[in-house]
Order: structure tokens, then sequence, then C-alpha cells
């Protein structure tokens, strides 16, 4: 999944579309992480590609680089997203867990912030190691925290 690049980031919020993308592709959460690429960067937004046919059905990245948390460990959070007909088919897990071999190597630890009614997306996390429950944010969403591993 290579990252989305400053330039590729303009021409889509600009209103660029690939034939390669499911047509809701980007979704608006998709096109509110391209306006934080500013430079490139391998913490910014990649687009999910469905195995069976090849098209974009997401985007999933990082909001910045790791920074270090209250314990002194870096920490980096991780968003994703699908459009509706993608989801239910191990899609995000399958991304998730491709980009976490990538910040489990640099001793990175990953958090994620999701909706408590957004029991699939939950799922999603628990299946890629997110165990830990930090609270939550405020807007009312659960942080949960993935350990670095041993």
């Amino acid at each position: 999944m290579p990252v989305i690049t400053p330039d590729e980031a303009r021409a889509i919020l600009g209103g660029h579309r690939e034939p390669s993308w499911h047509p809701d592709y980007p979704r608006k959460d998709d096109l509110d992480a391209l306006t934080m690429v500013r430079e490139e960067s391998c913490w910014a937004p990649r687009h999910i590609v469905r195995a069976f046919d090849g098209l974009v059905v997401g985007s999933i990245g990082f909001f910045g680089p790791p920074q270090d948390a209250d314990d002194a460990v870096p920490e980096v959070e991780v968003g994703y997203g699908l459009v509706p007909d993608a989801r239910g088919h191990g899609a995000a897990t399958e991304a998730l867990q491709g980009l976490l071999g990538h910040v489990d190597a640099a001793g990175i630890r990953v958090r994620a912030s999701v909706e408590p009614s957004n029991t699939a997306s939950v799922r999603v996390l628990a299946k890629c190691g997110f165990t830990g429950l930090l609270g939550s944010d405020e807007d009312g969403n659960l942080v949960m925290v993935r350990p670095l591993p041993a």
C-alpha cells in the first residue's frame, strides 16, 4: 500500500478520480484525511485496495508521525474506513495488519479511536491485537491501544 503523495492528495481534493476506484470512494472521511497530507511521509494515508477486483474501497493511515506518550513510548494513532459495499469482508483487518507490521518493526505503539456503537470496527481492532482501553476521547469515542509486541 503506497502512501498518498501531496500531489495526489491535492488532485483528489480537487475532484480527480481514477477508474480503479469504487464509485463511493473517496468518502468524506477519506477526503478529511487527505487535507492533512502536507509533505511526503510514510505516515500519510494509503488507499485500501480490494483483493478480488482491484477496486480502491477505502483508506488507512496515521494522524501524523509518532510522538512520545505519557510513558515515553513512541505512539501513533491510526484511522481507517471503507465504502459500505466493502465492509464485512476482512479488507479493513487485512489493511490494518499490513500497516502494523511496519510500526512493530520500529517499536511504535498504536492507538485508535472508535465510536462505541461501531462494533465492526471494534472487532477489527480486537483481531489486530488492540487490547488496552485507555478510556474515551472528547468526542466520546473509545480509545484503544495495541501494546508493543514482546
